[in-house]
């Protein structure tokens, strides 16, 4: 079901799903199927009853994609990319008939937002830190373009998507992005117990609650979805955008 830069288990109807990839987590391929795929696992299985996304990789959540998938690819490949990480992540998330949780300690940018933001309910560590970076490597965070003004207003949400800069944790608690701030050592608890409260709930109401809290919330995001894949494959396919990338890859500026 996983390769070995994701695990799973399942401990008292908690599912964990655990990045780790070192040494920052950067999201590939392999990465995201497994991602999706402990999603749909923990949706068939009756036992599970909440879950929690997390991070095995000291001070990182996730750093976001590997950039080395998109530098020279055609536009079907990183079409396919996205495809499972835009499409299928939310699929699996929509159809997941379960609370989940995603406990952000340390950096959390780009891809890994996408990973966040994907949940129900994200709880963060008082150390951890946000952003949407892709602009300064001349790209788009297209998939926030849909769901992040909704969530903190037009204005703010084009200020943090367009410039880039990076935010602590109580700063996106003011935003609405997370949940609950709690101590960094106490994060992994406090989502475990929110779980457990999750857990404790009629599977049946909680299900048929969610899947009616999904209808009522979508507005529309689906297809946003499968515009926001056509609006980054075609951002990535310029030649600014290449430049931007091999500039980041080779540790250099990127042209602007």
């Amino acid at each position: 079901m996983t390769d070995a830069s994701v695990r799973y288990d399942v401990v008292n109807g908690i599912a964990r799903i655990i990045l780790d990839r070192p040494p920052v987590n950067a999201l590939d391929l392999d990465m995201i199927r497994s991602v999706v795929a402990a999603l749909e696992t923990s949706a068939k299985d009756d036992a599970v009853r909440a879950v929690v996304l997390t991070s095995a990789v000291p001070n990182r959540f996730c750093a976001g994609l590997d950039l080395k998938i998109l530098l020279g690819k055609s536009d079907e490949k990183v079409r396919g990319f996205l495809q499972q990480l835009y499409v299928r992540l939310h699929d699996g998330q929509y159809n997941l008939g379960k609370p989940s949780i995603a406990a952000v300690a340390g950096a959390a940018r780009g891809g890994g937002m996408t990973l966040a933001i994907s949940c129900d309910v994200i709880v963060a560590g008082a150390g951890a830190t946000f952003g949407y970076p892709e602009i300064d490597v001349g790209v788009v965070p297209a998939i926030h373009f849909a769901h992040l003004p909704r969530i903190v207003g037009r204005h703010r949400a084009f200020e943090l998507l367009f410039s880039g800069r990076s935010f602590g944790a109580e700063e996106a608690y003011r935003l609405g992005l997370v949940s609950k701030v709690v101590a960094d050592a106490d994060l992994a608890a406090e989502a475990t117990a929110l779980a457990n409260t999750f857990a404790a709930k009629s599977p049946a109401v909680m299900r048929l609650g969610r899947a009616a809290f999904m209808r009522q919330n979508d507005l529309d995001y689906r297809r946003s979805i499968a515009n926001a894949v056509e609006d980054f494959v075609n951002v990535t396919m310029t030649d600014a955008a290449q430049d931007g990338l091999r500039a980041f890859l080779a540790r250099g500026l990127p042209r602007r």
